[in-house]
């Protein structure tokens, strides 16, 4: 791991904020490290208000999504509400077709099908549209690259309206409203919404030109804070309002879908990454290996005996995707090391019967084994479909870009993308792709970073610090988990390995002998020598609470030791 301690603020600069905001330094330095130079910022930060979202009439074609909309409702028009069929799709679509559905009896869902029909707008998809005489279909998290798909629809008298927050390509599809952030000629102040962020702007619209508080649409944040968490986007500005009050909606009042999914794992108070690991692999669990309707149908059910039920359906999905992945990604591991892949820059593997549903993940953890910006291909019909990952500080999307005359199609984001490409074209994609990130990759990326946010002393970590690092929350890019590292430590003496295979390192640390603090240190259970015998050793970790027999104390969350 390399440690790298990010630069100090200017002295003048903390002891302003220190001032103004009467905290100590680790608090004032943590705040400008994040872009929070003044007290109104800071007020903005820590107590944040559904007030501080910007005007949805900021984004670009946002009044004529409006019109189109009102129009049909007003005209009993069908309305067609098409989303991807992963997370973020998936509540994109329950969120638009349960508020559409307060105004309107005419709407639908329609969630492709990842093996029959693939990623994004179908032309099956479109087919249903007209033979079931819709007249309008609204895109969620997917449509912004539709050029050809929504020329057919406009051929058939189907008008499109586009939420997306995927890169555009050279051309705009001719849709009635292109809503996406990352359009060049779009002036919307926050870039970084992810598809249901879109999609709740344009409900916010629609009750904003009712006359209508966005307060009214709280209880729709539940899904908009579990899509941010599932799509990993900055928790920053407009997202982080929107996790912040929507982890307040999962935690006292979710829908029936989300609190049938709490209910299973018996979880108490969920954090944006319960969120992550809990709430959106269920979900994403159905359209990985069977269909994404049955995640509508969970998050849109009203009655909680009913929603319960399709949890636990979804659940034995959950399962089967965990055993179909863990199966995989030990057969991509073996293939891995037979090629002697690691002398390269990119893992790129391929087997044909390979689960389609599970080869992102795969993908996750093969990028986390190797560290290189990696793809895993399988079979889809006549072609190959990939899905990409990437390592932190290289973007993937471009280094596609560079081989796209290999590719049939390709979209996603910096970190995270698909595509799909000609079976005869693997090879020479392979080799392009491989030339590509050894030409235009930083090495140092190869090997995982931890970025520290300040060197500390043991001392400087107590109840006040923790309780105020607690208000950073919710964490994720752009906020992430204070990272510190302190020198000097010792270990008590009674450090040992604990979990399965030992795999885990629990140890007592001191530096000045007055104070002891417990830490854990996951998947560092071969650090141990490191620490035996009293020798010094410098730590990173994040501050963390141990709850054990009802009481609480603090721990350390180690995440490497040298």
């Amino acid at each position: 791991m390399r440690w790298t301690l990010k630069p100090k603020p200017e002295a003048t600069k903390v002891a302003t904020l220190k001032k103004a905001l009467q905290v100590d330094d680790v608090v004032a330095t943590l705040l400008l490290q994040r872009g929070i130079e003044t007290y109104e910022a800071a007020k903005t930060f820590f107590r944040p208000s559904l007030s501080d979202l910007h005007d949805p009439f900021l984004m670009k074609d946002m009044d004529k999504a409006v019109l189109r909309i009102e129009t049909a409702i007003l005209h009993g028009e069908n309305i067609l509400v098409f989303g991807d069929y992963d997370v973020d799709g998936t509540s994109s679509v329950a969120l638009m077709s349960s508020y559409l559905k307060t105004r309107t009896e005419n709407v639908a869902t329609y969630i492709p099908d990842r093996y029959e029909e693939g990623y994004g707008v179908s032309y099956q998809g479109i087919d249903f549209a007209h033979d079931n005489d819709f007249s309008l279909i609204i895109a969620l998290d997917c449509g912004v690259k539709a050029v050809d798909k929504v020329a057919y629809a406009k051929e058939k008298g189907i008008d499109f309206i586009i939420c997306d927050h995927h890169r555009p390509g050279k051309n705009l599809p001719d849709a009635v409203a292109i809503l996406d952030p990352k359009r060049d000629d779009c002036e919307y102040p926050y870039k970084e919404l992810c598809g249901c962020g879109v999609g709740f702007k344009l409900i916010q619209a629609l009750a904003q030109n009712e006359g209508k508080p966005t307060e009214d649409l709280a209880e729709y944040l539940d899904l908009v804070a579990t899509a941010i968490g599932a799509d990993i986007v900055p928790i920053t500005g407009e997202n982080r309002v929107l996790a912040y009050f929507g982890l307040q909606v999962i935690n006292s009042n979710p829908r029936p879908g989300i609190k049938a999914i709490i209910n299973q794992v018996k979880k108490e108070e969920l954090t944006i990454t319960d969120v992550v690991f809990i709430v959106a692999p269920r979900i994403n669990a159905a359209g990985r290996m069977k269909h994404g309707n049955h995640a509508v149908a969970l998050l849109t059910e009203t009655n909680i005996k009913l929603a319960e039920e399709y949890a636990a359906e979804i659940e034995t999905f959950n399962t089967d995707r965990r055993e179909a992945d863990q199966q995989i990604t030990e057969e991509a591991l073996q293939q891995i090391e037979v090629k002697n892949e690691q002398e390269r820059f990119t893992t790129v593997v391929y087997q044909e019967d390979w689960h389609k549903g599970v080869i992102g993940i795969v993908a996750s953890r093969l990028t986390e084994t190797y560290y290189r910006p990696t793809l895993v291909f399988t079979k889809s019909g006549d072609k190959l479909a990939a899905s990409a990952r990437s390592v932190s500080g290289f973007d993937v999307y471009n280094a596609l870009e560079a081989c796209s005359e290999h590719i049939e199609q390709f979209g996603g984001h910096k970190y995270a993308a698909g595509l799909t490409l000609k079976e005869e074209n693997y090879e020479a994609f392979k080799q392009a792709f491989e030339d590509e990130v050894s030409k235009t990759i930083d090495k140092s990326l190869l090997t995982p970073e931890i970025k520290v946010d300040m060197q500390i002393d043991l001392p400087q970590v107590n109840d006040k610090l923790w309780r105020i690092i607690k208000q950073f929350a919710p964490f994720g890019p752009g906020n992430m988990t204070p990272i510190f590292m302190t020198d000097s430590l010792k270990d008590t003496g009674y450090g040992k390995c604990v979990g399965d295979d030992d795999k885990h390192l629990r140890i007592t640390v001191t530096q000045t002998r007055k104070e002891k603090l417990v830490c854990i240190g996951f998947g560092l259970g071969d650090k141990l020598d490191v620490i035996s015998n009293r020798k010094q050793f410098k730590a990173v970790y994040s501050v963390d609470e141990n709850h054990w027999q009802g009481k609480v104390s603090l721990q350390l969350k180690l995440r490497d030791i040298k």
